[in-house]
C-alpha cells in the first residue's frame, strides 16, 4: 500500500427607471451582510482509503447493511470519538495523485504504457485501488447562535465520485470531478455541539483523456443564512441594446425554507466607479416552503461596457428585507455587454467586430498538480492575456469560480465548457449547475455542451444536442451553444448547434461554410504545434521536440498555419489554441514511460514561456515585438550551421552577429524571418524596422559556466493565501542566462509563508512536487511561494553545489 505520511501538506419586478451613468449617486454604506459565509480550507485531515478492501477503507462497506438505518454509514470515520490524529493535517485546495510517486503502467510500448503516459503516470485508477481512495475529516463551526438558521455546504468541484457525510448522515452525493454542487445540511448539524464533516473521494473512474487530479482540490464553504434568502448563484443580470444605452433585465431566485411570510427584495447596481446608479424594490410574498424567481428591469443611458480591451464591471447588491430588517445580502460582479455571430463577418462585440484570440486550458499546473489556488489561476490568465489572449476555453470541464472572476477582471472571453456531453439526469444536472455558476459572469460568450465526441455526427447526437440546447435556454436565453467537433461537420448535432465549433479538419470548414452559409463559425481547438522549451533539435530517444513552429500531430498544424488559414476566411470568428498551457499527460508525440506532460502549450508547465509565446504575441497583442531564437551557446558547434527565427511584427528584421550584418529579412504578415548563420560564440542581435525606422532590439549572447542562481517574480507584495511564481535561473559570471546546463536547486523559506511546490517544464521530469529542491531544465526551474496571514518580510533562499546562492524578498501584506 501506497500511504501518504507527509504532515503539513499542501493544499493548498420593480417600475423601470432611466439613469446616467455620468450622474450616479453616492453609495450609502451599507451594513454587514447578514449572512456568514466561512471558507473550510484549513482543518483538514487526510487518508487513503482503499477501493477494494474494505478493512483498509477505515470498515466501509465492510457489512452489507451500511445504508439499512440512516445515520449509520458503517465506518467510524464518521464518528465524533473518531481519532485522525495520525491522519495527514491538509490545507485546500488539495490533489493527493500529485504526491503519489511515478510509476509504469505497463510494458514498455504497450497499451498500458500508453494510457499510463495519457495519465501521467500516477497510479489512480481502478488498476491502483490502494491510491484511488481519500477520506476528509474536518470539525465544522455551528455555534449555538447558528439554530434557526439554513446551513449548507458549498462545494466548487470534487475530484471525482463522492459522498458527503456529517454527523454520520450520508448527505449528498457527488459524480462530476468539475461541476460544483450545494449541500443543506441543515437537517441532521447540530448547532452549539460537535458537528464532523467527513467526506469520501472515488478515483477509480476517471473522466478525462488526461491528469486530472484527486480529491477536495477546489474551494469548500459553509453557508449559514435566514431561511428566506437568495439562491446559489441567484441573482445575475442580462443587459439588451437599445438606442439610448441598455436594458437591463435582473433575476433573483428567492428561496424560504421556513413559514410563510411577507419580505422586499432590494436591488442596487453600483457604476464601476462606486457611485450608485439605482435601487429597485419590489414586494415578495413568500409562501411556506418556497421558491420564486423576481424579475426587474431597468434602462440605463450610455452605461460604461465590459469588453476586453475595457473590462468595466458593476456590481449588483441584492438584498432581502423582512420588517424592514436586511434578512439576506449577496453582493457580485457584472459586466455590461453586447454580443452577437455573424455568419458572414465573425464575431461582434458591442457593436464592433473582434476577432477571437483563445487558447485551450486545463486546470492543473506545475507543483500543485490540480490544486491550484485563486490567486495561481489569476497569474496564468495575466501571462495568456500578456500572450495576446483575449479569450479562453475552459477544456473540457466547468471552470472554477477563480477562473471566471479572474477573466471577467482582465478582460478574457469565455468559452464556457461541460465536461458530460448525456441528456440523462446526471449530465442535466452538471450541464445546469455549470450554466447557473456562470452565466452572470461578463465574459462568458459561448455554451459548450461537448468536445470530439463519438456520437458528435450520429442522430443520437443530434437528439442528445437538442436536449441539452433546450435546458441551456430554460436557463439562459442570452448566448448562443456550440460544440466542438473533430471532423463531421454536416452531420448529426451539427444542424441543432447556433455556432459551428471547428476542431481542426481545415480540410472540412470551406466545404461546410458553402453548405450552411447562414451558420456562424469559430475554431474552437486549432493549431497544436508540439515543442519543448529550450530544445532545438527533435531528440527521439530523450522524447524531446523542439520549440521552432513546426513539429504537429497529423490532425493539427503549426501556429503559423492556422492563423493563415483562419485569417484568410471573415467567416471564422477566430480560434482557441491548444493548448495556452503544458499539462499532465497526453504526452504527444511520445506516448511511453517517463513521459507524463504535454508538449502543446504556448507556456510550459511553470508558466515559462516558449518561443511560440511570443509568435502569438506579436499577432495578437498589438505591441510591437522583436523575439530571436534559439539561445546562442553552443560550445563544440563551432562553424556548424544554426537556424535562427524572429518572431515579429515589424516590417523588416535585420540580423547581425558579433557586429556584423547578416541581412535584413521581410517578415510576411503572420509570418516569421529566418536565418541559417555559422555558428561564432559572441552576440547575435536583431534590430527590427517600420518604414525603415529601427523600432526594437532583441540579442542573445553567449552563455560561459553557470557561476550563480537568479531569482525573480513579478509579485513581491503578497496578500495573504497569495501567490509569487519564482523564476529560478542559472547564470554566468556576467549575468547571462546559461540555457543547456542543469543543477540541482535547494530552497529555504523564511516568514510567514510556505513553500507550495516546485516544478521545471521538463517533460519527462520524475521528481516530486512538493518539495525543497528542484533541477533545473534548459537552465531554469520554478518555486511557488504562498504567503501566511501573518504578513511581514518573506525570503526565499535557493542554494546549488558551486554557484552563488541567491535570496529574493518578498513583502506578506497580512
Amino acid at each position: 500500500m501506497i500511504r501518504l505520511t507527509r504532515r503539513g501538506a499542501i493544499g493548498a419586478g420593480g417600475a423601470a427607471a432611466a439613469l446616467s451613468a455620468a450622474h450616479a449617486a453616492p453609495l450609502a454604506a451599507t451594513a454587514p451582510a447578514p449572512r456568514e459565509t466561512v471558507a473550510l480550507d484549513a482543518g483538514w485531515r487526510f487518508h487513503l482509503g482503499h477501493a477494494a478492501d474494505p478493512a483498509r477503507d477505515f470498515g466501509f462497506g465492510l457489512s452489507h447493511d451500511s445504508y439499512a438505518k440512516s445515520g449509520e454509514i458503517g465506518t467510524p470515520v464518521a464518528g465524533a470519538e473518531f481519532d485522525a490524529r495520525d491522519w495527514a493535517t491538509v490545507r485546500l485546495p488539495h490533489d493527493w495523485a500529485v504526491d503519489l510517486p511515478f510509476m509504469p503502467f505497463g510494458p514498455p510500448g504497450s497499451e498500458a504504457d500508453r494510457s499510463g503516459a495519457f495519465q501521467g503516470f500516477k497510479p489512480v485508477g481502478r488498476r491502483w485501488p490502494e491510491t484511488s481512495i481519500g477520506w476528509y475529516r474536518r470539525a465544522l463551526p455551528i455555534a449555538a447562535a447558528d439554530a434557526g438558521r439554513r446551513l449548507r455546504l458549498e462545494f466548487d468541484g470534487v475530484g471525482r465520485d463522492c459522498l458527503v457525510i456529517l454527523n454520520g448522515f450520508v448527505v449528498a452525493s457527488n459524480e462530476s470531478g468539475y461541476a460544483p454542487f450545494t449541500v443543506d445540511i441543515t437537517d441532521v448539524a447540530r448547532p452549539g455541539e460537535e458537528n464532523w464533516l467527513v467526506v469520501r473521494c472515488d478515483a477509480s473512474l476517471g473522466e478525462a483523456w488526461s491528469y486530472e487530479g484527486a480529491g477536495l482540490y477546489r474551494a469548500v464553504r459553509l453557508v449559514k443564512s435566514h431561511a428566506a434568502h437568495v439562491r446559489r448563484w441567484g441573482a445575475w443580470v442580462r443587459a439588451d441594446p437599445v438606442p439610448a444605452g441598455a436594458a437591463l433585465r435582473i433575476a433573483t431566485e428567492i428561496d424560504n425554507h421556513g413559514p410563510a411570510c411577507a419580505a422586499r427584495l432590494r436591488s442596487t447596481l453600483i457604476a464601476p466607479d462606486g457611485g450608485r446608479l439605482a435601487r429597485l424594490e419590489a414586494p415578495l410574498d413568500l409562501a411556506e416552503w418556497s421558491g420564486r424567481t423576481i424579475e426587474q428591469r431597468l434602462d440605463l443611458r450610455a452605461p460604461a461596457l465590459w469588453s476586453p480591451a475595457t473590462p468595466q464591471l458593476h456590481r449588483l447588491i441584492t438584498e432581502v428585507l423582512i420588517g424592514g430588517q436586511v434578512v439576506d445580502r449577496q453582493e457580485r460582479a457584472f459586466g455590461i455587454r453586447f454580443a452577437r455571430f455573424d455568419p458572414d463577418r465573425g464575431f461582434f462585440l458591442n457593436g464592433q467586430p473582434l476577432r477571437i484570440q483563445g487558447s485551450c486550458n486545463h486546470q492543473d499546473h506545475a507543483g500543485v498538480g490540480f490544486a491550484v489556488p485563486d490567486s495561481l489561476h489569476a497569474w496564468r490568465i495575466e501571462q495568456l492575456k500578456a500572450m495576446g489572449c483575449n479569450a479562453y476555453r475552459s477544456t473540457h470541464h466547468p471552470p472554477p469560480p477563480a477562473v471566471l472572476e479572474a477573466c471577467d477582471r482582465l478582460g478574457l472571453l469565455m468559452l464556457c465548457e461541460t465536461r458530460q456531453m448525456s441528456s440523462n439526469a446526471e449530465g442535466l444536472s452538471q450541464l445546469e449547475r455549470m450554466v447557473r455558476q456562470a452565466r452572470g459572469h461578463a465574459c462568458v460568450f459561448l455554451w459548450g455542451i461537448g468536445n470530439e465526441e463519438i456520437h458528435r455526427g450520429t442522430p443520437t447526437g443530434a437528439r442528445i444536442a437538442a436536449t441539452m440546447k433546450r435546458h441551456i435556454r430554460a436557463l439562459d436565453d442570452s448566448r448562443p451553444v456550440t460544440e466542438a467537433l473533430n471532423g463531421k461537420l454536416g452531420q448529426g448535432a451539427a444542424a441543432i448547434l447556433d455556432v459551428m465549433g471547428c476542431n481542426y479538419h481545415l480540410d472540412e470548414i470551406d466545404a461546410f461554410h458553402a453548405a450552411n452559409p447562414a451558420m456562424p463559425m469559430i475554431g474552437t481547438e486549432t493549431g497544436s504545434t508540439v515543442t519543448t522549451r529550450g530544445v532545438y533539435a527533435r531528440d527521439d530517444a530523450a522524447g524531446l521536440v523542439p520549440a521552432y513552429d513546426r513539429e504537429f500531430p497529423s490532425w493539427a498544424s503549426t501556429a503559423e498555419q492556422w492563423l493563415r488559414f483562419y485569417a484568410a476566411r471573415p467567416f471564422l470568428a477566430g480560434g482557441f489554441v491548444w493548448t495556452g498551457f503544458d499539462y499532465r499527460g497526453e504526452p504527444t508525440p511520445f506516448e511511453r514511460w517517463p513521459e507524463n506532460a504535454s508538449h502543446f502549450g504556448q507556456l510550459d508547465s511553470c508558466g515559462f514561456p516558449k518561443d511560440n509565446f511570443h509568435y502569438y504575441r506579436a499577432w495578437w497583442s498589438g505591441e510591437t515585438v522583436l523575439h530571436l531564437l534559439p539561445h546562442w551557446t553552443w560550445p563544440g558547434r563551432e562553424g556548424a550551421p544554426i537556424e535562427v527565427w524572429a518572431h515579429s511584427n515589424c516590417d523588416e528584421v535585420e540580423l547581425r552577429l558579433n557586429g556584423r550584418s547578416l541581412g535584413r529579412r521581410a517578415v510576411e504578415r503572420l509570418g516569421h524571418a529566418a536565418w541559417t548563420v555559422p555558428y561564432a560564440p559572441g552576440r547575435l542581435e536583431a534590430r527590427g524596422y517600420r518604414a525603415g525606422r529601427p523600432v526594437a532590439r532583441a540579442r542573445r549572447d553567449t552563455a560561459g559556466a553557470p557561476a550563480a542562481l537568479s531569482l525573480s517574480s513579478d509579485r513581491r507584495r503578497l496578500a495573504a493565501d497569495a501567490v509569487a511564481v519564482v523564476r529560478v535561473a542559472l547564470v554566468d559570471r556576467a549575468g547571462v542566462e546559461v540555457p543547456q546546463a542543469d543543477r540541482l536547486v535547494s530552497f529555504a523559506l523564511h516568514g510567514d509563508a510556505r513553500l507550495l511546490g516546485v516544478g521545471n517544464g521538463d517533460p519527462r521530469s520524475l521528481e516530486a512536487d512538493h518539495a525543497t529542491r528542484r533541477s533545473t531544465f534548459n537552465g531554469l526551474c520554478m518555486a511557488l511561494v504562498q504567503a501566511g496571514p501573518g504578513g511581514g518580510a518573506i525570503a526565499l533562499e535557493a542554494r546549488a553545489e558551486g554557484l552563488k546562492p541567491a535570496l529574493l524578498t518578498l513583502a506578506g501584506l497580512g
